[in-house]
């Protein structure tokens, strides 16, 4: 008589073998990248270690400080906890690709302004998390920016000067 508990008692099957190496095609701020990565790298690795692209800051590797925030498609995702595969063809932006040229973002300008940052260490993922934020267009207010920026984590405390630059552009926005 079988039990529920049965499959403990077949042998066990081999498990079936990564390719040692893939490639990934990435759209990283609009150039064309092809990367040799093992599997189990990490988009934040990719771009990091073999894109050249260090803007973008490993802060805890496990999606709770939103130092590594980038944007994929145009949303917004914590890229140490995606793996490079999974994200093969997508178009990525960075801190790096924000910019037109030489003019910056928007939302640069306002950090300095505002002074939205101490020590600088977050606030890549921060300002890709903000525009992530107007693109989903959800944030109509303070306390909704608040709450939809509350995965990036800021140690030095600079809550009130990012949120008045996220504000004061998003306000901008909203009369333009």
């Amino acid at each position: 008589m079988k039990n529920e508990f049965s499959f403990l008692d077949e042998p066990e099957t081999a498990a079936r073998a990564l390719p040692e190496y893939s490639y990934v095609n990435l759209r990283i701020n609009g150039q064309s990248h092809q990367l040799k990565l093992q599997p189990w790298v990490s988009l934040l690795d990719a771009l990091r270690e073999y894109a050249g692209l260090t803007g973008t800051k490993k802060g805890c590797d496990h999606g709770q400080c939103g130092a590594c925030t980038v944007l994929v498609n145009g949303k917004r995702i914590n890229s140490c906890l995606t793996l490079a595969v999974m994200k093969d063809g997508a178009d990525i932006t960075t801190i790096e690709g924000i910019a037109d040229g030489e003019v910056v973002h928007p939302l640069q300008s306002a950090f300095i302004e505002h002074d939205a940052f101490q020590c600088g260490y977050c606030t890549p993922g921060q300002i890709c998390s903000a525009i992530g934020l107007f693109n989903e267009g959800k944030a109509q207010t303070l306390e909704d920016v608040q709450e939809l920026m509350s995965g990036n984590i800021c140690r030095c405390g600079a809550y009130n000067n990012i949120n008045s630059a996220i504000m004061e552009v998003k306000n901008k926005m909203s009369h333009a």
